[in-house]
């Protein structure tokens, strides 16, 4: 039979396992149940722990070839299924001798009735044995027993049928010595070497038996004996030989079962780091087809939640334009430069997100052969800026930090002795120059106190407060200070929930963060009433929302970068720390802020919004009311 055919029926053996929902490349090959091997297969199943490696080891991306991949996958182990070919074998020797028997007679010879009878009662056994279902497979145990079912069902049954064949008939035209070839192959292939001896010299006495009988009858007693030991001899070499090319047999399915285990364990351990990794990877073909997509990279190609799993098309979704002609880019020029390139995603207007994409490429044996997948590592850009920013700004706190300790005393002294020199001052442009040293000095001040808030401390316990009074109280206390009169036609509008809303966060660090964001949209917004706008809302039972919006001019791009970059400020007098620290103490009780431009046309086209984490109020506080 051909190859491509034997390969081709052996594949139609057992059915096609279905491939579960969360199936990918990521996943492990087959399924446990594919691989499990006994106590006794496994102690067995030697694998060195320092192979050689070889030039011809390489695997590739599959780990093993299709053979063994079906050979541990299939339901039947090795030694079941020479078995039944075995059983299948006696089936159509019995058919061929009963049809031996029926040509015989045909064509006028006239067949012994003993040989018939054999031929006959044999074909049903073998017959019998093949189609009779079976409830589990055969066991190698089963016919190590020399009295035990298996053993006698078949080998058993062919000693004894044909040595009556070749005793019975011992002229006649037909030789049944080379039927004795089938029990001693499969003795020699199924049962231990003992066991596969002993039916050899089984039949080599029974060989020459039958040739001292023949001698006994008047034949050639050395040309008899001599047929008989060299048969004998053949018989037993058939038996050695079995034996040998079984148990290589037996030790490289076995080495097949225990390398797809460790591979099968791999697999999953890959698919399990690969799914946890923040980074997004995309499995991708020539054709724009998402072959496997882990969730990180999910996540980034939906502008909110996630996208539908692998497989999927790249093509026809207008957002992931910019990615296909990246990935059909890579195709064309088979590199990628090593730090990657950015690719813009638009889901909506003002709704944009920056991924820093790099590109590796499948390898396949032949190194000229055309690459078939490319895998897609994403990355958003604001993560990988956030955590630039992170790293300097891990060394910069520490040594600010210092320093701002150190310039304490010094600015102290220098306050205290500005100010017992403008006791006596008297001159106006003395006292202008004492003034100027006076608002420098609170200057550094302001930055000192910034630099400590954000330096490195010990974490303070998080406790819930009542957003809803401490928002109320914040918005009456600061607009008291600048001069603004709440009510209907103030510049600052405020909506809050009517019930308390307890978050994480703590009081006075919230003061801070709300004054800021109130003084930055009090600088830039108009005098028109409703000018600012504040709402707190929750948005579900796991989040509070606050957002603080102003209708001043839109933010340009190249300053939006900037926002809660440390000493960044658009002011000449600022210290450009309010926002970084406003950012740095929502971190602190697992919150977050972020700046976002509005839709065309809404006249409040700046907000600031601040993310707060839900927790349930300990203590009823009193809510705040908003006077004017």
């Amino acid at each position: 039979m051909p190859r491509g055919r034997e390969r081709r029926v052996n594949d139609r053996r057992s059915p096609r396992r279905a491939p579960t929902a969360d199936e990918s490349w990521f996943g492990a090959f087959g399924s446990a149940e594919d691989t499990q091997i006994s106590p006794e297969e496994g102690a067995a199943t030697k694998v060195p722990k320092d192979p050689a490696p070889t030039s011809s080891s390489t695997l590739d991306s599959r780990l093993f070839s299709r053979q063994a991949e079906r050979i541990v996958s299939a339901g039947q182990t090795a030694f079941d299924r020479i078995y039944r070919t075995f059983i299948g074998a006696r089936a159509a020797l019995g058919v061929a001798l009963v049809l031996a028997q029926a040509v015989t007679g045909l064509f006028g010879a006239r067949p012994s009735l003993e040989a018939a009878l054999v031929s006959v009662v044999y074909g049903t056994l073998a017959l019998s044995l093949w189609l009779l279902p079976r409830k589990k497979p055969i066991e190698p145990k089963a016919l190590a027993r020399v009295f035990g079912g298996p053993w006698l069902a078949t080998i058993g049954v062919d000693l004894v049928a044909f040595s009556a064949l070749h005793m019975l008939t011992p002229g006649a035209s037909l030789n049944y010595v080379a039927l004795l070839v089938l029990p001693v192959l499969m003795a020699g292939v199924l049962t231990p070497r003992p066991l596969a001896l002993a039916t050899s010299a089984a039949v080599a006495l029974m060989l020459l038996v039958t040739a001292w009988l023949g001698a006994a009858g008047g034949g050639s007693m050395t040309q008899l004996l001599t047929q008989a030991a060299l048969a004998g001899s053949g018989f037993f070499v058939i038996t050695v030989l079995a034996g040998e090319l079984a148990g290589r047999l037996a030790r490289e399915e076995l080495s097949a079962r225990g390398n797809m285990e460790m591979a099968r364990q791999q697999a999953a351990l890959n698919r399990l780091v690969i799914e946890e990794m923040q980074d997004g990877i995309l499995v991708v073909d020539r054709r724009g087809r998402v072959r496997a997509a882990n969730p990180s990279a999910r996540r980034l190609l939906a502008p909110s939640g996630m996208s539908r799993p692998a497989p999927f098309q790249l093509r026809g979704v207008e957002a992931w334009t910019g990615l296909v002609r990246t990935v059909e880019q890579a195709f064309i020029e088979s590199s990628w430069p090593e730090e990657g390139r950015d690719v813009t995603l638009e889901f909506e207007p003002g709704s944009n997100r920056t991924l820093r994409v790099r590109v590796r490429f499948t390898r396949h044996r032949a190194a000229q052969a055309s690459e078939d997948f490319c895998v897609l590592f994403l990355e958003d850009v604001r993560n990988m800026q956030a955590r630039s920013r992170q790293e300097k700004l891990a060394a910069m706190g520490r040594v600010s930090a210092g320093i701002a300790h150190e310039i304490r005393n010094p600015l102290a002294a220098i306050a205290q002795a500005n100010a017992l020199l403008a006791e006596d001052a008297t001159d106006p442009g003395q006292r202008q120059l004492m003034q100027m040293v006076a608002d420098n000095v609170d200057r550094l001040k302001r930055i000192v106190d910034d630099v400590m808030e954000v330096a490195p401390g010990q974490m303070q316990e998080v406790r819930a407060i009542d957003a809803t009074a401490q928002v109320a109280a914040v918005c009456s206390d600061w607009a008291r200070s600048v001069g603004l009169k709440l009510g209907d036609q103030s510049v600052l509008r405020v909506e809050l929930p009517p019930q308390p809303l307890g978050v994480a966060f703590d009081a006075e660090h919230l003061r801070r963060v709300l004054v800021n964001l109130l003084d930055n949209a009090r600088r830039h917004a108009s005098s028109a009433p409703g000018a600012i706008q504040l709402r707190l809302e929750s948005r579900d039972d796991a989040r509070a929302f606050l957002s603080v919006a102003s209708d001043g001019a839109p933010i340009p791009p190249e300053v939006e970068r900037y926002l809660f970059e440390p000493f960044f400020s658009t002011r000449s007098r600022g210290t450009g720390l309010g926002l970084y620290i406003c950012r740095e103490l929502c971190e602190r009780y697992g919150a977050s802020i972020d700046y976002r431009a509005r839709a065309a046309g809404d006249p409040h086209c700046n907000e600031f919004f601040v993310v707060m984490r839900r927790m349930p109020l300990t203590d009823t506080e009193a809510r705040l009311q908003l006077t004017s």
